[in-house]
């Protein structure tokens, strides 16, 4: 993250933020569809946009058999995500994707890999992906894991006190997280494919942000539903808003089930339409992903070659 970009640092709990919020699910998802058939980009603007969603992906390892080996081929894929000769076909030299997300104990290996690199290091923590937990472990998880050297960190919040409309208690520990993660930066995992109205979902984002989340997120990734576009629209909407009380820029990350260039391109155009242009970078805007970059890589190719190759010559590994 640059140091240019103000964090949020919170603000005081009042319910008066929103309390009101009462989503109308059928207009959202009218809004949501209508993104897709409405707007579309060709050619090398496609290129362009991809080469975008390329470096605003966290890419990422969230599996029970990761190995050093693993962590090790992530990154050095992170570092050169894109075939050097595709690469100087469309003009570009240097990119890589946003970060790289691993768990607490591969973040030794993480850095071994990138080496020298500034690529950021997330790690998931508080009892990822459930988050059933005791809070003082969870704050435990973080300290270590910034002590490791991971300097952005996805927390995940207790899923109970959104159903249960206990948002004071969200607001505490969401808070008590973003202290235990002092200088790295913290996205907040809603999970909101366990969330059952867009209304709840509007009102923890509005909670994380009070409690000074630098991101907020759709899922693990672990879900039956992970992100998508109408969770999306309604998260967004509370960050302008959010921005419009405080005039402070928090990010979004899409992350689970996103896994073809077109919905990466549907990401983008929604950031656009609903954010602006200022949103849409990787200081602001994060894909969860890790088989999203082979698809992108095959549409690259596509354009420079006008043939498409098989799925696994893009492959991690």
């Amino acid at each position: 993250m640059s140091s240019e970009h103000i964090r949020n640092e919170g603000i005081p709990y009042s319910t008066e933020y929103f309390d009101h919020i009462n989503i109308n699910r059928s207009a959202v998802e009218r809004r949501a569809s209508s993104l897709p058939a409405r707007r579309t980009v060709k050619k090398e603007y496609q290129a362009a946009w991809l080469l975008k969603a390329i470096n605003c992906i966290d890419l990422t390892t969230l599996s029970g058999d990761d190995t050093a080996g693993n962590v090790y081929r992530l990154c050095q894929k992170a570092l050169q995500p894109v075939r050097q000769d595709l690469l100087q076909a469309l003009g570009f030299e240097d990119l890589t994707v946003g970060a790289v997300c691993v768990y607490h104990n591969m973040i030794g290996d993480a850095k071994k890999a990138l080496g020298s690199s500034s690529l950021p290091i997330a790690a998931v923590s508080t009892g990822f992906p459930a988050g059933k937990i005791p809070l003082e472990q969870k704050l435990q998880e973080i300290k270590a894991s910034v002590a490791a050297g991971a300097t952005e960190i996805d927390i995940v919040i207790s899923r109970e006190l959104v159903l249960n409309n206990k948002w004071e208690e969200l607001y505490e520990e969401v808070k008590a997280c973003r202290e235990a993660c002092g200088e790295a930066h913290m996205k907040t995992i809603l999970a909101t494919g366990e969330i059952p109205t867009l209304t709840k979902v509007a009102k923890a984002s509005w909670v994380s942000m009070m409690a000074g989340s630098d991101f907020i997120k759709t899922s693990t990734g672990k879900e039956a539903v992970n992100a998508t576009l109408p969770v999306s629209l309604v998260m967004v909407r509370a960050i302008r808003e959010f921005y419009e009380l405080t005039g402070v820029k928090v990010g979004y990350k899409p992350a689970g089930g996103i896994q073809k260039a077109k919905q990466a391109l549907d990401f983008l155009i929604l950031i656009k339409e609903e954010l602006g242009v200022e949103w849409l970078n990787n200081q602001l805007f994060r894909f969860g992903a890790s088989s999203l970059l082979g698809d992108i890589e095959r549409q690259l190719e596509h354009y420079v070659t006008g043939s498409y190759s098989a799925s696994y010559r893009h492959a991690m590994a």
